[in-house]
């Protein structure tokens, strides 16, 4: 039986990653593995991997056999000749000579066995989750990402209840209202931050928060917090860093290059290997928070609200949102982060659940937004449906990204080792049955504050000020309103020469977009 205080520990390791189980390609195990190249087809992803992974499944059963067979062999010669022979005082160097080949053969393939299974397992490990049968099928984002939700209800769905869901590029519905000045402006107004300085000390995307800015960062966080708790979130502040081989058990190749700072140097501990990264959301740590547990299925559901600082590199983002504070290398997040039983009904269930406590979150804040289910050709590996949700930013009169929600099912729990007990049904065909079940992992954000504040001063803006949200006020002393303290930052010499950007060099501006436009975090 286990808690999150009361866990069974289990040996792990990095190198046993399996984000899916193998036996779910073995068709003699009934498994099917003409439905995961299908998987991966709707992913967009080369669907040969499958059977490069069963061609090296193959070998390395073929090979084991092998050893059984010579170990049969050895044990054979060893008991039915040559113990008779040194019995009987008979000469019998002949067959302890091929005993020994025997052995040199036997040491070989055992070592050559566990470098197959690690080929294999490094292409099943680039074997991307099943997809929801939600999912739209495609790679065109801005036409069939599938609206499912609008807040508020434009006046369309008055007259025609049933617009949703459907798919954005065939949707036309009126866009809420709109404000002349953006986040950056705003936020600069109100005396709530300082980019050149901070670029001077910390470099690109870099700022200090300040005094207005601090305030609202600070009661965003406590608002969710409180907003969470009341909804029986255990609420985790995780470390910033994580060591290497936890990470790699987690994150996709890709993010090391484009989201992960690498920490490196000595430190007091003489165990530690001295690389280690930073986290890009609390997802990461708060996922192997259980590494190594067989949680009792009792105990579940579980769920956490992280809050942590995030580092990012945005190495795949240079010239998006250079302004402001909407896409920068450090910020805080809120997180929601829920682990349930090995049942795919009882995670679809969760994940609604956590997407209707983030959208509640946003309509408490009075903040316009959309829901999207994404695209197949935009989930990461570990996801079977995503779902984004886009607030409404009035300055810049588009939408974007605010929430992304995601189940995992059991496939970040396979690379972290968490389990939940044994499948029941032993009727079912083949041997599928008979493995270990791993918990099933969703995340969703709550709210990343630079994007949140971002969101906020374009909604509540004025032309004096901005008018604090009613649920945050008790979260910032009791502050109703955050006057503007100056006046528009000084435009740097290239806005002044006709580049037509909104703000200053102090200020950062995202300009207009268009209502599909869809930023990612």
């Amino acid at each position: 039986k286990t808690t999150a205080n009361n866990c069974q520990q289990l040996p792990t390791t990095a190198t046993n990653k399996m984000p899916i189980d193998v036996n779910e390609l073995r068709d003699y195990k009934g498994g099917d593995p003409a439905k995961w190249k299908l998987y991966m087809e709707q992913r967009f992803k080369d669907p040969s991997i499958v059977d490069q992974v069963l061609d090296l499944d193959k070998e390395w059963r073929e090979l084991r056999a092998k050893c059984d067979e010579l170990a049969k062999d050895k044990n054979k010669l060893q008991k039915d000749v040559i113990a008779p022979k040194k019995k009987a005082k008979e000469p019998c160097d002949a067959e302890v000579a091929q005993l020994k080949d025997i052995q040199n053969e036997i040491k070989e393939k055992l070592e050559e066995l566990p470098n197959i299974a690690e080929k294999r397992d490094t292409l099943l490990g680039r074997i991307g989750n099943m997809v929801d049968p939600e999912v739209p099928i495609s790679k065109d984002e801005d036409n069939d990402n599938i609206v499912v939700d609008l807040y508020p209800e434009p006046t369309e769905m008055a007259n025609n209840p049933t617009l949703l869901p459907c798919p954005l590029g065939k949707l036309n519905y009126t866009f809420p209202e709109t404000h002349p000045l953006t986040h950056d402006d705003l936020l600069w107004r109100i005396g709530g931050y300082e980019p050149v300085r901070g670029q001077n000390v910390g470099g690109h995307r870099a700022y200090f928060m300040t005094n207005a800015g601090v305030l609202l960062n600070q009661a965003i966080i406590n608002y969710s917090i409180s907003f969470l708790g009341k909804r029986g979130y255990s609420v985790l502040q995780p470390p910033f860093m994580m060591n290497k081989e936890v990470m790699a058990s987690i994150a996709q190749l890709e993010d090391f290059d484009e989201q992960l700072y690498k920490v490196s140097g000595k430190t007091d501990d003489p165990q530690a290997s001295g690389e280690k990264y930073l986290i890009a959301t609390s997802e990461q740590p708060i996922c192997a928070y259980h590494k190594g547990d067989w949680i009792d299925p009792k105990e579940l559901p579980i769920r956490y609200a992280g809050i942590s600082t995030c580092f990012r590199k945005e190495a795949g983002s240079s010239g998006k949102d250079i302004r402001g504070i909407f896409r920068v290398h450090q910020f805080e997040k809120i997180e929601q982060f829920c682990l349930t039983v090995d049942d795919f009904e009882v995670s679809q269930a969760e994940q609604k659940r956590m997407l209707l406590a983030a959208t509640d979150f946003y309509k408490s804040l009075g903040i316009g937004y959309r829901v999207v289910c994404l695209v197949s050709g935009e989930l990461n590996d570990a996801a079977v449906k995503k779902y984004d949700l886009e607030g409404w930013f009035p300055g810049q009169q588009t939408y974007r990204e605010l929430v992304s929600c995601s189940n995992c099912t059991d496939y970040q729990a396979r690379g972290v080792g968490v389990r939940c007990g044994h499948a029941t049904d032993a009727n079912k065909k083949g041997d599928l049955t008979s493995r270990a079940s791993y918990c099933h992992m969703l995340n969703s954000t709550l709210c990343a504050t630079g994007r949140g504040i971002c969101c906020i001063l374009e909604t509540y803006q004025t032309e004096t000020g901005v008018v604090v949200p009613e649920v945050l006020r008790p979260f910032m002393g009791g502050m109703e309103f955050m006057p503007f303290v100056r006046g528009p930052a000084e435009l740097s010499k290239g806005e002044k020469g006709g580049k037509g950007e909104k703000g200053g060099k102090n200020s950062g501006g995202g300009g207009k977009g268009k209502g599909k436009n869809q930023e990612k975090k």
